[in-house]
């Protein structure tokens, strides 16, 4: 039996349950090979579940995260969310790059005709035909078959169609009221802002209001990663429409962000997942965890200069094998964001402007030759004069402006730039066995050392620091 590389958990829409995502799990059996354990979450209300105690779409949410908190195993993961659960899914996801969730190791997301941050569009004529399915309590067994009806591009096959009116009719009539009179309605946009992460969002063509035109301009703003992929001949219920294709999208989300990213061991993703890290810890860690854009555009450099700052970070802090941290791409963030380290030497440009000159200056001198053991050689030999000084009377480019002396001020910040960002990795704590971020979160009694010596770790520190004292 093939063990599970990693978990898919899956928030359904309004309506269904964790039932729903039986057909993506099965799907995704046949695709990965059992590679991907899929966890339905059965939302408050939904299911015969127990209503939650308000009506707010953050009360889902903590139904959603108790259960991802019980079910991680502190491996990567990734969130599939359909509907109802997409508008859920931005809560958890925001809940979780903010540290203040108990869970690490969240990848992406896969969004299914997602109800957005944003009120859900609904003509209100709809709103009233849904809210008086269930006047007289649960919804009816013809409401229910109309609700599929209307949902999709085409009759669902007798067990699929049969499996959705069974989990609608199971529905909380309080939980749906409250979904369409609060939840769909509350606008969450400015609690949760831009989530910055590798997402995928699937929509139906034959959708009304959810559908593939009207995503982009619903989420594009909320996430800036997005992919967006378009289905025809689909409607709303993708999980029973097209779990094929779902499962397909999974997989290709998971194959371009886990293995192209450091990871962790599951020991040290529960450290960090612990009560032993504080919160803004975690979610500082959350974020430096997640895999890089790929197509990742400059913000401050040009195409040129984040090309050139690549090629230096390669020979400054070499990493080997395909999961790599993209250095020079988070240096150009810090850049755009203003956040350094604060040091800088007298005389030297404000950090930006002394980025570009510096690679600019480097562009000049940088041996290019097509044999690659030569031109390494030579590039060596560039960084090594350039550290020692030697190069300091060089010509450079830039006049007044930017001289030998403070080339190699700049070079000097540059080196300390890239070390820092690929030391703050949490995959790089774990390589040189540093747990420190686990000794000042809220669990009850001492969270710092007991043991400092020498070989010794504490009971709590994973196993690879040294003998257990």
């Amino acid at each position: 039996m093939t063990t599970p590389a990693g978990t898919i958990f899956f928030l359904p829409g309004l309506g269904f349950g964790a039932a729903a995502a039986g057909p993506i799990a099965d799907a995704l059996d046949a695709l990965a090979g059992g590679r991907l354990r899929v966890v339905g979450i059965d939302l408050p209300g939904h299911d015969g579940s127990p209503d939650a105690p308000n009506g707010s779409v953050a009360a889902l949410a903590d139904r959603a995260v108790q259960v991802i908190e019980a079910e991680a195993d502190g491996g990567p993961f990734v969130i599939a969310a359909h509907s109802m659960g997409g508008k859920v899914t931005a809560v958890v996801t925001d809940r979780i790059l903010r540290g203040r969730a108990n869970v690490f190791g969240l990848a992406g997301l896969v969004l299914l005709a997602p109800s957005p941050p944003t009120p859900e569009p609904m003509s209100e004529d709809k709103r009233a035909e849904m809210l008086s399915w269930v006047d007289d309590g649960p919804i009816s067994q013809g409401h229910a078959s109309e609700f599929v009806a209307q949902n999709v591009a085409a009759p669902l096959g007798e067990a699929a169609a049969r499996a959705a009116v069974e989990q609608l009719r199971r529905m909380s009539p309080l939980a749906w009221r409250r979904w369409l009179t609060e939840g769909s309605v509350e606008d969450l946009s400015s609690d949760i802002g831009v989530l910055d992460l590798p997402v995928v969002v699937l929509a139906g063509e034959d959708d009304d209001d959810l559908g593939a035109s009207a995503q982009p301009q619903l989420l594009a703003d909320v996430y800036p990663r997005a992919r967006f992929v378009s289905l025809a001949s689909t409607g709303h219920l993708l999980p029973y429409e097209r779990a094929a294709e779902v499962a397909d999208e999974i997989v290709r989300l998971w194959d371009a962000t886990v293995p192209t990213a450091p990871q962790v061991t599951p020991e040290w993703g529960r450290l960090i997942a612990s009560e032993r890290t504080a919160p803004e810890a975690r979610g500082f860690l959350a974020h430096r965890a997640l895999a890089d854009d790929p197509d990742y555009a400059p913000r401050v450099l040009s195409p040129e200069q984040l090309s050139m700052l690549r090629a230096l970070a390669d020979r400054l802090v070499p990493q080997s094998g395909t999961a790599r941290v993209d250095l020079a791409a988070r240096v150009d963030a810090d850049l755009a964001l203003a956040r350094s380290d604060g040091w800088r030497n007298e005389g030297q440009p404000a950090n930006v402007f002394a980025y570009r000159l510096g690679l600019d200056d480097l562009s000049a001198l940088w041996p290019d030759d097509t044999d690659d053991q030569n031109a390494t050689a030579e590039q060596n030999a560039l960084i090594e004069g350039i550290i020692s000084g030697e190069l300091n009377e060089h010509q450079a480019l830039g006049g007044d402006a930017w001289n030998g002396t403070m080339r190699q001020h700049w070079f000097d910040d540059l080196r300390t730039d890239l070390t820092r960002i690929w030391l703050s990795h949490p995959a790089s704590f774990a390589r040189i066995g540093y747990d420190g971020f686990a000794t000042s979160g809220p669990a009850f009694g001492s969270v710092g050392y007991n043991t400092v010596a020498a070989g010794l770790r504490d009971p709590w520190e994973p196993v690879e620091l040294g003998d257990l004292a």
